[in-house]
């Protein structure tokens, strides 16, 4: 199943040019990564982005991803966290996160 990661743009042009990261700060901070479901990306935007534009999300694939591990977070739901760096090989795609009047403005397929 794909999941999904929200970068600001700097940290994605980091990924793009070092190839891997540790990820955002939020990220450094817990020691994984976090990602979330096509459920939950969207209150993960609203929670920890909200009016932000000039975001990317990054789809990766989670099978095979390891140590990849599910946890509970929100409300009890289980958030997939990674427990080493991000490489730009495990990113299937990247697209731009735009914000609008609206909210932020999810690429089609996601939702």
């Amino acid at each position: 199943m794909k999941i999904y990661k929200i970068f600001q743009q700097d940290e994605w042009l980091f990924l793009k040019s070092n190839g891997d990261t540790d990820g955002a700060p939020i990220d450094l901070a817990d020691g994984y990564i976090h990602f979330s479901t096509a459920e939950t990306v969207v209150e993960t935007a609203a929670k920890y982005f909200a009016a932000v534009d000039g975001l990317m999300i990054l789809a990766i694939e989670s099978e095979g991803l390891d140590p990849l591990k599910w946890e509970p977070s929100r409300g009890g739901a289980l958030f997939p966290h990674l427990y080493r760096k991000l490489r730009m090989d495990d990113v299937l795609w990247a697209k731009p996160l735009p914000y609008t009047e609206n909210g932020h403005d999810f690429p089609a397929g996601i939702l």
